[in-house]
């Protein structure tokens, strides 16, 4: 075949597939428009969502912060002076009940938003304080289950003391091998490892205890864990004066 022959096969190939693009295109016209419209229509919706959920991310910022200030609202006995205007609760699981709803209502109303996220890991917490274990820990597993990583962390550290709380100390050292396996930023390794150390101390095994805290010591020497680690392994002795330097 000569380069002319060639040449003049692939102008052919090209000019066929125009011809073919330039006929679909002819016959399927009103789809494109209709298809465009619909493309138009979408950047709109879009426009106008992403405008709705950022005034609804704002509202529930709003909300969640309202909880979150009823949530650290003093303490105060009865007859207690406290300042003018100044809202105060008789006891910590009167207020984590009373927070408790405020956290619960922003979790509902704006559960997509990252507020509404972190109000239904609050709730756990409130729950765990105003006595409801049961409620803290389907709460508190809802968020674990999540896809945000760090309140995920969180709210699994949380479900480790609820468990301790409750007795269920093997389940507790099962969640803090699983944060120290599978760290985050809210909840690197060496948090998780002292958690259970302190367990194990707890549960009257200290030498299960120093073994945790001389590795995260060599670990983790300059780090907060590991010198925590250290103290724990030489503590002071009680009343001793600090070294002068």
């Amino acid at each position: 075949m000569d380069q002319q022959t060639r040449q003049a096969l692939k102008h052919d190939q090209f000019v066929d597939t125009a011809q073919h693009g330039i006929e679909w295109a002819t016959d399927n016209r009103r789809t494109l428009i209709l298809v465009g419209s619909i493309v138009g229509v979408l950047i709109v919706v879009l426009a106008i969502g992403a405008f709705i959920f950022n005034h609804r991310s704002e509202q529930a910022a709003t909300a969640f912060g309202e909880a979150l200030q009823s949530y650290q609202s003093p303490l105060a006995a009865p007859g207690q002076q406290v300042p003018p205007g100044v809202k105060t609760f008789p006891s910590a699981a009167e207020r984590a009940r009373a927070a408790n709803q405020l956290f619960l209502k922003v979790a509902d109303n704006y559960g997509m938003t990252a507020s509404g996220k972190l109000a239904r890991y609050f709730a756990g917490l409130t729950y765990i304080e105003a006595g409801q274990p049961a409620q803290a820990e389907s709460t508190l597993k809802q968020v674990a289950g999540g896809w945000n990583g760090d309140l995920s962390s969180l709210a699994k550290l949380a479900l480790a003391q609820l468990y301790r709380q409750t007795g269920r100390d093997a389940q507790a050292i099962e969640v803090y091998n699983d944060l120290t396996a599978h760290p985050s930023s809210s909840v690197p390794a060496g948090t998780a490892q002292l958690q259970l150390a302190d367990l194990y101390e707890t549960e009257n095994k200290p030498e299960m205890a120093k073994k945790i805290y001389a590795q995260l010591k060599d670990k983790d020497a300059k780090g907060p864990a590991g010198m925590i680690a250290a103290q724990k392994l030489n503590p002071s002795p009680a009343g001793a004066a600090p070294v002068a330097q």
